[in-house]
């Protein structure tokens, strides 16, 4: 495993906010069975915060090119200490389901601790691909929608 100029970890080809950003937006069920099979090899997981709570919600106002909060969204969040390694990991994703936010934060662990690897990777290239096709349907449909104006 590789690092940035920062010092965060890299995987395959990807940064370290790039995974993590894949792994908030993967399936549930797709998660929660990949950290299965991370911990099996992982070792002992202490828990250090496992709970559900409001955060801000950051837009760009793309006019005056600023960062204002729109408002609060629920999260759930999980922080995790692996001892045996001494590495932690970090997952937070919108809503309340804490087993999703728990996987994030176990694969993130690995990731930091350079364990396996190459099984994350697949994981990583199979979410984002299907993440790249759910766009790509979303934004067919939006195009669909899409009213030719005349202007005078």
């Amino acid at each position: 495993m590789t690092q940035t100029a920062t010092g965060d970890p890299v995987i395959g080809g990807y940064a370290h906010a790039q995974a993590l950003g894949i792994l908030a937006a993967s399936r549930p069920d797709a998660i929660k069975a990949c950290a299965e099979k991370v911990l099996d090899d992982l070792g002992d997981v202490s828990v250090l915060a496992n709970r559900t709570g409001l955060a801000m919600l950051p837009f760009m106002d793309t006019v005056r090119n600023t960062a204002f909060h729109l408002g609060e969204v629920l999260v759930a969040e999980a922080h995790v200490r692996v001892p045996g390694r001494q590495v932690e990991g970090y997952g937070a994703v919108t809503g309340r389901d804490l087993e999703h936010a728990m996987a994030m934060a176990v694969i993130d662990a690995a990731i930091a601790a350079g364990h396996e690897a190459g099984f994350i990777l697949e994981f990583l290239d199979a979410e984002q691909r299907r993440q790249q096709e759910s766009e790509r349907e979303r934004l067919k449909k939006v195009e669909a929608t899409r009213v030719q104006m005349e202007t005078f």
